[in-house]
């Protein structure tokens, strides 16, 4: 894809989606941090389910740490790898009481110290949480980068660093949520829905599909 034509590309799906938010329930940034951790090789509804009745009445990390791994994986026992994230979220909840006085840290250093988060969860939380420009690159984004050819890499680090190169500063905001949102209902995987894309004409992708 063209730099010339990017700015464009973002002004399209902007208007499609003027508010773009997380499709992740939460109530404060604590939840949002466990939320995010327990969405990897998850679905955000999947993960949604399982907290649901679990952020009730977990709110911050103490409670969680009371709450304890068993009753934690009773509550997320239908999200895949759940007795490792259990495991992750009571030591992390441990360590955000222990080095940071029960508050979720600001910083990628600080965030990707805990248990169980990486580089994209923390770009999620610095993103959501805090406001920073942030890209986390998830499998939808990582198809969307190479398929359009906004951003092509071989993996989601060399994505990620090609659009903050590349994605316009006034955009980068909320560039995370617009690409993953146009990758789980536009740009899907096995049959991408090219003739309702706003961008369509934008993409370098050739294996467009056609209106049947």
């Amino acid at each position: 894809m063209k730099t010339a034509v990017i700015p464009e590309f973002f002004a399209r799906l902007k208007k499609a989606m003027p508010e773009p938010e997380t499709e992740l329930e939460y109530d404060n940034v604590y939840q949002l941090l466990v939320a995010v951790v327990l969405s990897a090789q998850a679905t955000d509804v999947g993960v949604n389910r399982a907290t649901g009745p679990l952020f009730k009445f977990v709110k911050t990390p103490a409670q969680m740490v009371a709450l304890g791994e068993a009753k934690l994986i009773d509550h997320i026992k239908t999200i895949g790898l759940f007795r490792t994230k259990a495991k992750n979220v009571i030591a992390l909840s441990h360590l955000l009481l222990e080095r940071h006085g029960g508050e979720v840290p600001r910083t990628h250093e600080e965030l990707e110290a805990l248990p169980g988060v990486g580089r994209k969860t923390a770009n999620v939380v610095m993103n959501v949480a805090y406001g920073e420009a942030t890209i986390a690159v998830d499998t939808h984004i990582f198809r969307v980068g190479n398929r359009t050819g906004l951003a092509p890499g071989k993996n989601p680090l060399q994505v990620e660093l090609k659009l903050l190169k590349r994605v316009p500063d006034e955009y980068k905001l909320h560039a995370h949520h617009w690409l993953i949102l146009h990758g789980r209902y536009t740009c899907k995987a096995r049959t991408p829905l090219c003739p309702a894309c706003v961008v369509n004409d934008l993409c370098t992708f050739k294996g467009k599909t056609v209106a049947a």
